[in-house]
């Protein structure tokens, strides 16, 4: 691979991926429980959503180098533009054009669904920015957490069962909770990590002002919850196959296991096993989910 490809490989950040695809996944199970999959909506929502994701690490990349966040100090993986592999003028003009693509895309939901879609893709679009971008970037501000629980959870579960069935029901935003929780959890990571760097250059997220043992605890939790939701759901009349999500148990204890003993670059592996127990648990619940529509519990 080239060093070119190598560096926008690195500013795609792959190991957060999932909190963008794992979402789109679940909800289009749950259409396809109630008998409302529709193909073509389903794969335009994973494009627009894993286009939103791509062009919101792509900003934080611009606004943490302009703002001195992505220092030699910081523990996490390279940086492009403060490295200087990828200019910040390429660095803008590509998130441009990427969100200019997912807009075009997303017209098509539109068109599907209606206005709601636009205000949903709109405000998509803002937090993508507004996360590191503008006077007060939510990151900085230790509220990124919380719409990143919106975002990739809600908004993402249930705005991709609207655009397949046309309304949201309570079971898909009880499902959507999963999905918010672990890409908490994906975030608690990185900024677990980057504690100390981040309160020098005033980033105070949510990890910087509650401190890292609280952030652990709370990563805990969520991770409770998460394995809760399938619960929930075998509760509100789903098949009991839905627990097939607690497969993934012994991941979620290595992981939590090796964010209370880990420390600075050895959390990177505690965010990318994250991202893999996120993949894990959303298949395996998907899937249980589908066995719905074939057995009967």
């Amino acid at each position: 691979m080239s060093s070119r490809l190598q560096a926008w490989a690195l500013a795609v950040r792959p190991k957060t991926l999932p909190a963008g695809a794992v979402p789109v996944v679940l909800g289009s199970a749950l259409a396809a429980v109630d008998h409302r999959f529709q193909l073509l909506p389903a794969i335009v929502a994973l494009v627009c959503a894993l286009g939103i994701q791509i062009a919101t690490n792509f900003i934080n990349e611009i606004y943490d180098f302009r703002k001195g966040a992505d220092t030699p100090e910081r523990l996490g993986p390279t940086r492009t533009v403060a490295a200087g592999l990828i200019s910040e003028k390429t660095m803008i003009t590509v998130s441009v054009v990427l969100l200019s693509v997912v807009f075009v895309l997303g017209l098509y939901l539109v068109l599907v669904g209606g206005w709601p879609v636009l205000v949903v893709g709109l405000l998509s679009m803002l937090f993508a920015w507004a996360y590191t971008g503008g006077p007060y970037p939510i990151a900085y501000s230790g509220l990124g957490d919380l719409f990143v629980f919106i975002f990739f959870g809600l908004v993402a579960v249930g705005g991709t069962y609207y655009v397949q069935a046309g309304e949201v029901a309570l079971p898909v935003l009880v499902a959507a909770i999963a999905p918010g929780v672990f890409s908490v959890n994906i975030l608690l990571c990185n900024n677990i990590r980057d504690i100390d760097s981040d309160r020098k250059v005033g980033k105070m997220t949510l990890p910087a002002r509650i401190g890292g043992a609280n952030a652990r605890q709370l990563y805990i939790g969520l991770t409770v919850v998460a394995y809760f939701v399938p619960v929930w759901l075998w509760m509100m009349g789903y098949s009991a196959m839905v627990m097939l999500s607690w497969l993934s148990l012994p991941l979620a204890f290595m992981q939590v296991r090796g964010l209370m003993r880990g420390n600075g670059r050895q959390l990177n592996d505690v965010l990318a096993g994250t991202g893999k127990l996120m993949t894990l648990h959303g298949a395996l619940l998907s899937a249980g989910l589908l066995c719905t529509t074939f057995l009967s519990w």
